[in-house]
């Protein structure tokens, strides 16, 4: 008896059905007969009959699309003979149970397997074999047992050594089989292997893994879905993307998002990839990827993005349109050159004007390199318009998509305010218009990016830089690409941070220095955004500290306060941000770094206590690990609003990773820093209103060494230093009402002074002490002048305060320079009394010292801050600025001061010693008492003149404000020297005999006079009467 077993699949592949004309299926269906039948004759039949489904106890009728022979079957009596279709193959079923492996007849009954053949897939096994040994090499004999060992595989075609490497020591190879297999099956091989040949295999497959991928070119900025399955359940998958010649890991990031959570039934094992937005760098070869074991099943897509650039760089050839010799009717040409990188896109570019409407014109390219460079002319109009003329460029690609840079063009009309060409470097600024910006995009070898120059008025303001490092720029994209999430790997963050160490620890030139700082501030920012969705490890720790604290050793000049206080907010925030992302391994011992500029210092027991550069900190939980770093040199650059304050040196912060108690307080004991004077606040960075506040945070206690501060929460904190506000009504108006006495006092002594000078200028030494006195006094009512002009600065203009501030600032100085002339030349008759001073050499001298000097202390002090971007002055006080100790404009006035100030008490000290010499000398014919008299008598004559009272303005730094002696003080220096100008027309004038005699002289003269005049007039007129 024999019998014909037909297996047919009935359907596109397999067995469909069409069910509603809406769903497809598929099917196997089995055919058996006792008797002899053709396949043909079975399709037939099976074609025109009609099939009743019946599904869910509804019945179907079904439609048959296509049906096919899979495989064929003889059964005589106890024999069998079975055979696959061509496209087929045993099934693993058939194979690794009746050992039928081969495209040949199984003569094992396997009729009633299913499935019993399947449809042929091309499966590829790549791998390499690496010899432990290195004394064993590569052979034919190894060969030829790798094939035996993969012969075992259902379907297997071949296997072929593609090469050999590294001495013969690894040997690569592939393999081919017509049928996927369980991984297991293909693990057993490879363990089998690698006990035998004494090697370490990695084995990749494709073929076992589905992946569905766009199969047309997706759009630009649009978000393209891939997705890859897998049957068996399997270790870790994940995603790569290759392009020219460049590989990367994706992650999840700010393009990139993973899903591994679209597993079914049926595909165990699933990961899809959504791309957020993409442009042209997304295009590339995508393979997914799921390892078991040490086998990774693979399978690859293309995927093709509608390109348009990223980057359209647009050049105008002039920087700018000079009209300003042209009548309205007369443009000025201007090439523009728009210039992207070289694409396989096809693009259509065009051009419009924003005074001449859309142009048609289709512009071509020129190949330069790896850029295409589209050039050309528009005739910028000369009639005058207050909107700005600016140059649209439109790259439009295939999906009809578009993309524009706009290009302003500077127009100087005609009696227009403008600055003329300047040279700097050999770097040409056009004449440009007032009010805008000239954008150079020429730097230096090595560098890449712009330099602008803004002018206002017809003054140039200084050159900003952003030509960046060229190797800090590359790092900076690899940091925006482990942002998107390609290549967001510790390896590659290794890497990454690394170039930054490299990069920051190189010398730049002082012009470009703060644009490579902002470079790699970004770089910390945009690996603290990427370490949110990326685990990082802690062996990052030592590249990544040593670059954040290179970068505190450049001065950050070149741009305004408002930058500086933008980039330092940025730079703690992004180093905070990191410290706190990374992950710290709890298990084993975790070392701090120490570099010069930033400490940092963990502590994973309950009860921490760490010291980071001084600072104390102390902290009990019951979980967790303690991040603690602190920082130098970044202080003075925050932007810091919290009134009447001054930054100290050290920023620290502090972060707790893995914990979950509800309250925290943490103490920190910071180094005192400032003057005893000062008051300390402990305060916190806020980063939303990007500023210090004092909010939860508390001074324990505060002594001469140290500020204890206690906080109940975790940030960086800081201790701002403040003088206690010593201003008070009463001192105002004892300031105001001595300023407006003085004032007075000093003209009068002026006048008195004009009055005289012929009469008590007789002898050199006379003319020394008067023209001293005369420039004190109008230096002090200048000063004084200026001061009484500030005294309100919330209603003074910032240029006014400025002004006053230089005035006070000269005007004291210049008071102090001759009050020491004045002294040195006391000393000098009193010690060389047969040597008097010339009286050439002592205007020449005093000249020099009185006039000279405070213009170019005061000058320079200006110049220096101005140019090292630091504030000469306060708008709040219109007064100079106290940063710090021997930090600060407001040192150019103290250190000059205090060394008058030094020189004038020891004259004092030299006068009293020669007249208590002198009297000694006289033995009884001098009286104590009269000497007494006569050194308080040169105290008080010289105190005002040698501006002595000014030294309890020293004192006032010292003492604490809480001292009862501060306000003593505080009144004393007060009064002192807002009443100055009337002391010195006391001591000046009323109190010396000779000036008071000749004053005396020309009253009686004129009352004399009008007394003559008065005679006469009666006399005239007694004479009439008679």
């Amino acid at each position: 008896m024999c019998s014909r077993v037909f297996v047919f699949l009935i359907g596109a592949v397999y067995i469909y059905y069409q069910v509603l004309a809406t769903d497809v299926y598929v099917a196997e269906l089995m055919v058996e007969s006792n008797v002899t039948l053709e396949a043909k004759t079975v399709l037939s039949v099976l074609n025109a009959a009609e099939l009743q489904v019946t599904s869910s106890g509804i019945s179907y009728t079904v439609n048959l699309l296509n049906s096919e022979l899979v495989a064929e079957c003889l059964i005589i009596g106890d024999e069998s003979s079975c055979n696959c279709s061509d496209g087929y193959i045993w099934s693993n079923s058939v194979c690794y149970t009746f050992n039928c492996c081969r495209e040949t007849t199984c003569t094992q009954n396997v009729s009633h397997i299913t499935p019993l053949c399947v449809a042929k897939v091309k499966v590829k096994i790549n791998g390499s074999v690496t010899l432990v040994a290195s004394s064993v090499t590569w052979d034919t004999t190894k060969t030829s047992e790798l094939v035996t060992a993969f012969e075992q595989l259902n379907g297997f075609e071949y296997l072929n050594v593609t090469g050999q490497r590294l001495s013969d020591t690894v040997a690569d190879f592939e393999a081919a089989v017509s049928v996927r297999f369980d991984t297991s099956r293909l693990q057993n091989i490879v363990t089998k292997l690698q006990n035998t040949l004494g090697g370490v295999f990695k084995v990749d497959t494709v073929g076992m893994v589905t992946i569905e991928a766009p199969r047309t070119t997706v759009c630009y900025k649009s978000t393209p879905i891939l997705k890859c399955t897998f049957e068996e359940a399997t270790d870790t998958a994940g995603w790569n993307m290759s392009r020219r010649n460049e590989r990367f890991e994706l992650n999840t990031g700010s393009v990139v998002s993973l899903d591994y959570s679209c597993s079914t039934e049926k595909y165990k094992s699933c990961v899809k990839v959504t791309l957020n937005l993409v442009t042209g760098a997304w295009s590339g070869t995508y393979e997914c990827g799921f390892v078991r074991g040490s086998i990774r099943h693979t399978a690859k897509a293309q995927l093709s993005v509608a390109l348009l650039p990223d980057v359209i760089n647009l050049k105008t050839n002039p920087l700018t349109a000079d009209c300003s010799g042209n009548s309205e009717n007369v443009p000025v040409p201007v090439a523009v050159t728009a210039t992207v990188l070289n694409s396989t896109e096809n693009f259509t570019v065009c051009w419009n004007y924003s005074l001449g409407g859309v142009n048609s014109e289709k512009l071509q390219p020129q190949p330069d390199g790896n850029y295409l460079v589209y050039t050309f002319t528009v005739q910028v109009t000369c009639k005058k318009t207050k909107e700005p003329q600016y140059v649209y460029v439109t790259f439009e690609n295939q999906k009809k998509q578009f993309k524009s840079e706009r290009v302003d063009i500077p127009v100087i009309y005609e009696g227009a305010t403008f600055c003329k060409e300047d040279w700097i470097n050999g770097e040409q600024w056009p004449k440009t218009p007032s009010e805008n910006t000239v954008i150079n995009q020429t730097c230096q070898l090595g560098r890449v990016g712009y330099k602008s120059r803004t002018c206002k008025g017809t003054n140039w303001q200084p050159v900003f830089s952003y030509c960046v490092n060229q190797e800090l720029n590359k790092v900076l994209g690899a940091a925006d690409n482990f942002l998107q999430g390609l290549g967001a790997t510790q390896d590659v963050a290794m890497d990454i941070f690394s170039g930054l160490k490299n990069s920051s620890a190189s010398d730049s030139d002082s012009d470009d220095e703060t644009a490579d700082v902002s470079a790699s501030i970004n770089v910390l920012n945009v690996m603290a955004s990427a370490s949110k969705n990326v685990v990082l490890n802690q062996e990052i720790f030592p590249d990544f500290v040593e670059a954040a604290s290179n970068m505190l050793n450049k001065t950050w000049s070149g741009v305004n306060s408002t930058v500086v206080h933008t980039m330092s907010a940025t730079y703690l925030e992004s180093v905070e941000g990191l410290v706190k992302n990374v992950k710290v391994n709890n298990s084993r011992e975790v070392k701090g770094v120490d570099r010069p500029n930033l400490k940092l210092d963990i502590c994973s027991s309950t009860d921490c206590n760490v010291t980071v550069f001084d600072i104390n900190v102390n902290l009990n939980k019951t979980s967790g690990i303690l991040k603690t770093f602190a920082v130098k040199n970044l202080m003075h650059k925050l932007r810091n609003i919290f009134p009447k304050t001054a930054p100290t040196s050290l920023v620290l912060s502090a972060i707790l990773e893995s914990n979950n108690d509800s309250m925290l307080n943490i103490t920190l004991k910071f180094p005192r820093e400032q003057l005893n004077s000062s008051e300390a606040f402990c305060v916190f960075w806020n980063t939303t209103e990007m500023n210090w506040s004092k909010a939860g945070c508390s001074v324990k206690t505060s002594d001469d060494n140290h500020t204890v501060c206690e906080c109940n929460h975790l940030t960086s904190f800081s201790v701002l230093m403040a003088k206690g506000d010593i201003s008070t009504e009463s001192l105002d108006i004892i300031t105001s009402v001595g300023l407006g006495v003085s004032i007075c006092s000093l003209l009068i002594f002026l006048i008195i002074e004009s009055l005289v000078w012929s009469a008590v200028v007789k002898s050199n030494l006379s003319h020394f002490r008067h023209t001293a006195m005369v420039n004190i006094a109008m230096f002090l009512l200048l000063a004084d002048c200026s001061f009484l002009a500030s005294t309100s600065p919330e209603d003074l203009s910032s240029t006014l305060c400025l002004v006053l501030t230089i005035c006070k600032h000269l005007f004291f100085l210049a008071m102090f320079s001759w009050m020491l002339c004045m002294s040195v030349m006391l000393v000098h008759q009193l010690i060389f009394v047969f040597s008097p001073l010339r009286k050439r050499v002592f205007m020449f001298l005093s000249s020099i010292v009185g006039y000279v000097c405070p213009i170019l202390i005061v000058g320079s002090s200006f110049v220096y801050c101005k140019y090292t971007d630091k504030n000469y002055y306060d708008p709040k006080t219109c007064w100079l600025v106290f940063d710090r100790l021997l930090e600060g404009s407001i040192h150019a006035f103290l250190l000059p001061v205090g060394t008058v100030i030094l020189t004038n008490l020891f004259s004092m000290v030299v006068v009293i010693l020669t007249l208590v010499k002198s009297s000694a000398t006289d033995g009884g014919k001098s009286d104590d008492k009269e000497t007494a008299k006569g050194i308080l008598k040169v105290v008080v004559f010289l105190t005002p003149v040698f501006g002595v009272t000014w030294i309890i303005g020293f004192f006032l730094l010292i003492l604490d404000h809480r001292d009862p002696m501060f306000v003593v003080a505080n009144y004393s220096f007060t009064i002192l020297n807002s009443f100055q100008g009337l002391f010195i027309l006391i001591t000046g004038c009323i109190a010396e005999q000779k000036v008071r005699e000749e004053l005396l002289k020309l009253i009686m003269a004129k009352s004399k006079g009008k007394s003559e005049s008065m005679k006469n007039l009666t006399s005239t007129t007694y004479t009439k009467d008679k």
